[in-house]
């Protein structure tokens, strides 16, 4: 589509030529979708921010430059996808909620869980157990405050933890704990 035909299209689909609208819309959902997929949005979510940013679209009347209509279209969807994004972000599933409810088979795979987990501490070499102690504090200690209470350097810390890490990994699975 060439900017005259653009610029065209958009003033018929502005005075209400349905068949315009028709074709603006087949001819630059693309750009929308690829923005849209580009903040790595479901189907859903994509379409949905194509849908708002074409109403958008309707809804303002005017550009400034329409030749730069896939630009303004490009932004727009990014704005959308951002809220989008946002919305999710403050969002808590139900099936949140309901896991979070002890009921008395969760109680009790949960304290066998903690109690393998607790064996499993204990089987480390004392640095390393020391080390994922100050990590399971509230809050979890820093690689400086670590490095300093277990003497090493603070570039040791983070090899010294997956080692653990490692370890303790080793042992769960060793005792049968699936982790997934």
């Amino acid at each position: 589509m060439t900017e005259i035909e653009l610029i065209e299209l958009l003033a018929r689909a502005w005075r209400g030529d349905q068949s315009a609208w028709s074709a603006l819309v087949r001819g630059l959902s693309v750009v929308v979708l690829r923005v849209a997929r580009a903040h790595r949005l479901g189907d859903a979510d994509a379409f949905d921010v194509c849908q708002n940013t074409w109403v958008s679209l309707a809804q303002l009347r005017e550009l400034r430059e329409p030749a730069r209509l896939p630009a303004w279209l490009a932004t727009t969807a990014r704005r959308q996808a951002l809220r989008v994004l946002e919305s999710r972000r403050r969002e808590i599933p139900a099936e949140c909620d309901r896991a979070d409810e002890l009921t008395p088979e969760r109680q009790v795979l949960a304290g066998e869980r903690d109690a393998l987990l607790r064996r499993a501490v204990a089987q480390l070499p004392a640095p390393q157990r020391r080390l994922v102690e100050l990590l399971m504090q509230d809050p979890p200690a820093t690689h400086a405050e670590i490095a300093a209470e277990l003497g090493i350097a603070i570039g040791s810390v983070g090899p010294t933890r997956r080692r653990a890490l490692d370890r303790l990994r080793r042992y769960l699975e060793a005792h049968g704990y699936d982790h997934a």
